[in-house]
């Protein structure tokens, strides 16, 4: 497999990764509308069964009808997304196959069963089943969608952060020695609810864009005034839990994937004391020359801030680019840090274990008890941490496209403050003002629902920009992890399925925009 994993073609890489990000950016089009307006679609039911005000009920089924069209799309383009792990990236499947198929397998029973289950309820029984089942089958529609993300985050978690894990020589694969370690990551944990939480803030900017439109053409305003009064507070409450979530997220980081950290700071030479970078001038078309320890131009930060969320010490050290890549720095643990070199021969010792292993093996089977072999198990265990290394030739490819995470991360954060302050205005308006007088704020409602996207996406941008090379941290570049096929044959479907989403999209907005105009029916 080793010798499979060294002869790659580098075209065939790149047009893979195009492709899986192209399904992922696509993809997450529409799963944060699912899960945003679960939760406003079960708070409006849970207003009819307490009133028992037809209104409510109509208000609800009005909004189950726009996730309906939006759920359906999302699940047509995760299957194709999860496909292409066989397809482009079969190294990386049998390597890991074993765990990062266990939260994906569960993933897909729970999608099957339990949200194919009540969706059909929530949307058939009106008149088949008790009012309370009713809303009880709306919730546990919104709750399953919740769990398969779940999973899903779980599994990419992994990917950023590999624990409960042991490789094992004779079968050339990574196998679980703890589901609960993969399942209750800390890494993982943080990501499902910072991913969350957000996607409850798109759902709520839906809601709100929608009525807003609705008060401008002076349609259906009950209903646009009650849904902005939901959406505005799951807004605000959203909001305020993605800083929070933010920053434990953030902090996760910086002890498990530092180099992302510092990409996204563009923090070259780090040390104690760091100050938190608000903007910078950092040139977005090409990579900074890190190595000669140059400041961004035209910095504004905040003193100490960075050492402050990195470490929870506002003295605290916090590493660069280029203390990562020299190492000889204490990190979290106590322990020293390695250099890109140091770990790069530990990588190819780890490599070469493993060949002698398995050749040993070949020319007899009953050596596997030999002190040989016992020997060789003993120094893999010790240098496969660093395995992934092994594939790296130069130092360079352990750095991420330093401009793209810089800047991603800057609108992600920079949007969330905008939504904060527009969330807290027009709840204060919705529940003490006439909000058609405030043209204004309903056409910025409007068009903040673009921005709730962008902002959506620089943050899993960040999230997989950031820890580049690796497809699994410190244990598989992406060179090492995709099929033998050709370039040409990744590149035809990368086409096909650039076609085949954009597709898709246009016919989710065309639909979703004729039952807006269409309206409740009230």
């Amino acid at each position: 497999m080793t010798d499979t994993l060294i002869n790659f073609d580098i075209a065939a890489v790149d047009w893979a990764r195009a492709q899986f990000a192209l399904t992922a950016i696509y993809h997450w089009l529409f799963v944060p509308l699912t899960l945003g307006l679960a939760v406003i679609m079960g708070i409006a039911e849970t207003l009819y069964y307490v009133k028992k005000d037809e209104f409510w009920k109509e208000t609800a089924k009005f909004w189950q009808r726009l996730f309906g069209v939006n759920f359906a799309i999302g699940v047509a383009t995760g299957i194709i997304l999860e496909f292409q792990f066989g397809t482009n990236w079969s190294n990386y499947s049998w390597f890991v196959g074993d765990i990062f198929g266990a939260p994906l397998a569960i993933e897909g029973i729970v999608a099957f069963f339990m949200e194919s289950t009540f969706v059909a309820v929530m949307f058939f029984g009106w008149t088949k089943v008790s009012r309370g089942f009713h809303l009880a089958s709306t919730w546990l529609t919104g709750l399953g969608a919740t769990i398969s993300a779940w999973w899903i985050l779980v599994a990419n978690a992994w990917m950023q952060y590999p624990t409960g894990c042991e490789f094992n020589p004779d079968t050339m694969r990574n196998e679980m020695t703890s589901f609960l370690s993969v399942a209750l990551s800390p890494v993982g944990v943080d990501k499902f609810l910072h991913t969350v939480t957000s996607a409850w803030i798109i759902g709520a900017l839906f809601v709100t864009a929608v009525s807003g439109w609705y008060l401008l053409k002076k349609r259906h305003e009950r209903l646009a005034v009650e849904s902005i009064k939901i959406s505005s507070a799951v807004g605000l409450v959203a909001t305020l839990l993605a800083v929070h979530t933010g920053d434990t997220s953030a902090y996760m980081v910086s002890k498990v994937q530092p180099m992302k950290l510092a990409a996204m700071e563009a923090l070259y030479d780090g040390g104690t004391a760091q100050p938190l970078t608000v903007m910078a001038l950092v040139n977005p078309f090409s990579q900074p020359d890190y190595a000669k320890g140059e400041e961004p131009k035209m910095k504004i930060a905040v003193p100490k801030m960075l050492s402050l969320l990195a470490t929870r010490d506002m003295n605290g050290y916090v590493p660069g680019v280029n203390d990562i890549l020299n190492g000889g720095y204490t990190m979290p643990d106590g322990t020293t840090a390695l250099s890109a070199e140091e770990k790069m021969e530990r990588g190819r010792k780890a490599i070469g274990d493993l060949k002698e292993y398995r050749t040993l093996m070949a020319k007899d089977a009953n050596a596997a008890n030999s002190p040989k072999a016992e020997e060789l198990r003993k120094s893999l265990k010790e240098n496969m941490p660093y395995f992934g290394y092994g594939f790296v030739k130069e130092r360079s490819q352990l750095v991420p496209f330093i401009p793209v995470c810089f800047y991603a991360f800057r609108a992600m954060v920079g949007l969330g403050t905008l939504f904060i302050a527009f969330f807290a205005i027009i709840m204060f308006l919705a529940y003490k003002k006439d909000l058609k007088k405030f043209r204004w704020l309903l056409w910025t409602a409007v068009g903040l629902l673009p921005l709730g996207y962008i902002a959506s996406e620089a943050g899993w941008i960040v999230a997989e920009m950031g820890r580049q090379p690796w497809t699994i941290q410190d244990m598989l570049p992406t060179w090492a992890g995709v099929s033998a096929v050709g370039s040409g044959s990744v590149m035809l479907t990368f086409f096909i399925f650039l076609a085949l989403f954009t597709t898709l999209l246009a016919v989710e907005i065309n639909i979703m925009l004729k039952q807006i105009k269409k309206g409740p029916e009230l």
